[in-house]
């Protein structure tokens, strides 16, 4: 165990008892500010892979509930805008020196958020506090990465797409979508779902575990992710209730089919990364 991951652990079990904000001195925000800067440099994550399979790191979860239930709302002021928070955005000056760049006017990246090299963040987009942002990964406008989701490396992030996080409870895995993937313009993916690398998945596709997946690869039905280097979409089924007095014609619910990647979905894929470097 590291010195922090045993700092914040300390900490999290006095304020599980009876630690307040108002009890808070030096000492304790001299560990939340480590910490933060911890989750900045990806030195600690809140989800890792072990033995292939994504698992949270309960402590840094604590971390991050931590520095809310610890600081008071204060104003603050960035670029001329003044609102009120317990914490405040992430400092990007790093940034530029590792490649990586952000548009103006909308791009807000909160206080221990990870944006790894040769990134791209374009405006209006937000990334919230124990987000991972791997290198090469290009998040468009209108995006949304929620807490502690896990974003790999050279991923493409399509317009008003929205990566969920999931904070609490602390010992569940969050959103991961894994190196290489490519998310069309709108999709949702939510509640801890793991999106396999290098698969494509088409527009508006909501990923979710409550819906089925239908691998017609391997011919079986998965819930909560998408096997590796498959291409998916949204399509119908029949539901339960089609039968149902007050459905004519039958009722339906989304499920995602997914297939193999093919060439020329591919080659579509990286025509467009070309145009974006």
């Amino acid at each position: 165990m590291s010195t922090l991951e045993s700092d914040i652990r300390d900490l999290w079990h006095r304020y599980q008892a009876d630690l307040t904000a108002a009890d808070a001195g030096t000492d304790e925000y001299d560990t939340l500010d480590a910490f933060l800067d911890a989750l900045e440099t990806g030195e600690v994550r809140a989800a890792e892979q072990r033995n292939g399979e994504w698992v949270a790191n309960d402590w840094v979860k604590q971390g991050i509930l931590l520095n809310f239930g610890l600081r008071a709302i204060r104003a603050v002021e960035h670029g001329g805008v003044a609102y009120h928070d317990v914490l405040p955005l992430r400092e990007t000056a790093d940034l530029p020196g590792r490649g990586t760049r952000n548009t103006p006017d909308g791009t807000v990246i909160r206080r221990g958020a990870y944006i790894g090299g040769d990134a791209i963040m374009m405006s209006p987009s937000f990334v919230n506090v124990g987000a991972h942002i791997g290198d090469g990964t290009l998040v468009d406008s209108c995006d949304t990465i929620g807490s502690c989701a896990q974003v790999g490396a050279d991923v493409k992030l399509g317009a008003n797409t929205l990566v969920g996080g999931v904070l609490e409870p602390v010992e569940s895995a969050p959103v991961v979508i894994e190196d290489g993937v490519s998310l069309g313009a709108g999709c949702r993916v939510t509640s801890g779902f793991v999106v396999g690398e290098n698969s494509i998945v088409g527009e508006n596709t909501l990923l979710t575990p409550r819906i089925p997946v239908y691998d017609l690869v391997e011919e079986e039905v998965v819930y909560g992710h998408l096997p590796p280097e498959r291409r998916a979409f949204t399509r119908y089924v029949e539901s339960s209730v089609a039968d149902h007095d007050l459905f004519e014609g039958g009722a339906y619910k989304p499920a995602v089919v997914a297939t193999h990647v093919e060439e020329e979905t591919l080659e579509a894929t990286q025509r467009e990364e070309t145009l974006r470097e």
